[in-house]
């Protein structure tokens, strides 16, 4: 939903969550066995009004066609980050401080440039790169 909704917006998903914040990213994970029937669209249009989301320009679809001719969609990035946020967790870390740190990462400027291929490496490595803060 924060892919989603920052897609939406034309805004980093970094932006999303520090609207959102750390406790209401929990109560939204709380709720999620509850709310996963619900239409993607409508919940991220009740986030932009209820989290006031402005528009903004960044676009991470204004690629280069020819490297990048399907670039991936908001549910496959969010797995991407899911797979990051889970294998980067702590066991006694609150789940909102840990997706905040990860969309937070500096790697997640190469992640988000689907000009590049960050997000089609494994999730190992990306997890490595999160933590040397670098893809080098």
């Amino acid at each position: 939903m924060i892919e989603r909704t920052a897609r939406n917006i034309k805004q980093p998903n970094a932006y999303v969550v520090d609207h959102i914040g750390k406790e209401e990213l929990n109560r939204n994970l709380s709720l999620a066995d509850v709310l996963h029937c619900e239409s993607p669209d409508d919940v991220s249009d009740r986030w932009i009004v209820e989290y006031q989301l402005e528009r903004g320009t960044t676009d991470v679809l204004d690629v280069d066609k020819t490297l990048t001719p399907n670039p991936p969609t908001a549910i496959q990035m969010g797995k991407v980050y899911a797979r990051l946020i889970q294998t980067t967790l702590l066991s006694q870390e609150n789940i909102g401080d840990r997706i905040s740190k990860v969309y937070h990462s500096p790697i997640c400027q190469k992640l988000d440039n689907y000009n590049c291929s960050a997000y089609y490496e494994p999730s190992d490595f990306i997890a490595r790169a999160y933590y040397q803060g670098d893809f080098n």
